[in-house]
């Protein structure tokens, strides 16, 4: 049954929009991660998190780990069109399976001397934070968490002196002894 637009867009506005994170396995050649990226671009889909490697390289396969917001409509839409790809071998959304780790890594770069010096080394403990950098004007903090951490260690190093964040994205992998 075909609703008019005016219909879909009501219903876009009351379905609430959910974070996913997925992984694709994908033929390692050139040009499958521009194909991918293109869907998304070409849909209008935002990508929060992107993450790529290869994974095995005898087989040349590469994991792609995107995190995306949609309506629980828009996420299976992406699902469905990522599957039917032909150099994707498979699509989990790791959300749903509910068994999965997810982490990502950051480097902060924040100037301050004195009460900020401490504060900032205070908080990078707290947060486990290491020092990979350190000037008499600055340091460079290497940080690995959730997402949330790592949102929360920059917005208290802010008012401190932050200058740079660098992320490298979500990376994430399932719970147990099954692989993808």
């Amino acid at each position: 049954m075909n609703q008019p637009a005016s219909a879909y867009f009501l219903e876009e506005r009351r379905d609430p929009k959910e974070t996913h994170t997925l992984s694709v396995l994908v033929a390692n050649e050139p040009g499958v991660l521009a194909r991918v990226i293109g869907l998304f671009s070409g849909r209008g889909y935002n990508i929060e998190s992107l993450t790529v490697s290869e994974t095995e390289s005898k087989k040349h396969v590469s994991r792609i780990t995107i995190v995306t917001t949609g309506t629980p409509m828009v996420i299976q839409q992406i699902k469905h069109q990522l599957d039917r790809m032909i150099p994707v071998y498979q699509v989990v959304d790791m959300t749903l399976t509910g068994r999965s780790i997810e982490r990502e890594l950051a480097m902060v770069k924040v100037k301050g001397a004195g009460d900020q010096r401490i504060e900032a080394m205070r908080l990078a403990e707290v947060f486990r934070a290491r020092v990979v950098d350190a000037t008499n004007e600055s340091f460079v903090f290497e940080i690995t968490g959730g997402t949330s951490k790592i949102n929360q260690f920059v917005d208290l190093m802010r008012p401190i002196g932050l200058v740079e964040v660098s992320r490298t994205g979500v990376a994430a992998i399932g719970r147990g002894p099954e692989g993808m």
